[in-house]
C-alpha cells in the first residue's frame, strides 16, 4: 500500500441509477433532505479515493470472497465496491432499510 496514493473512483451506472431511486423517494417526502442525503452518499463515495482499503471485505456465502468492500453510510446505506489497481469501482449502493432478496439469488 503507498501512502498518500490517490485512486481513482468510477461510480458505475448499476449505482448511479440506484443512487437516483433513493434520492426521488426522500424528495417525495423533503426536497432538501433528498439534495442533503445525495451530498452526504456523494462525499462518502468520493473519499474512497485515500485509503479505500480501510472499509472491510463484504463477506457472505454468496459472493466470491474477497471480492467486494463494504461502506456503510450513516447505518442505512451500503455502498459495494472493488478495487483493481489505481482504481475504485463503485457497483452497488443498498438502502439497508429494504429487503434485497433479489440481491442473493
Amino acid at each position: 500500500m503507498v501512502p498518500n496514493k490517490n485512486y481513482k473512483v468510477i461510480v458505475s451506472d448499476r449505482a448511479k441509477k440506484m443512487l437516483g431511486r433513493h434520492v426521488l423517494f426522500i424528495a417525495q417526502i423533503n426536497k432538501e433532505a433528498a439534495i442533503a442525503k445525495k451530498k452526504e452518499i456523494m462525499t462518502a463515495m468520493r473519499s474512497l479515493k485515500q485509503l479505500p482499503q480501510r472499509f472491510p471485505f463484504f463477506e457472505e456465502s454468496f459472493i466470491t470472497p474477497n471480492k467486494y468492500h463494504k461502506m456503510f453510510i450513516e447505518k442505512c446505506y451500503l455502498v459495494l465496491y472493488q478495487i483493481k489497481d489505481d482504481k475504485v469501482f463503485v457497483e452497488y449502493i443498498f438502502d439497508c432499510r429494504k429487503d434485497y432478496d433479489w440481491f442473493i439469488k
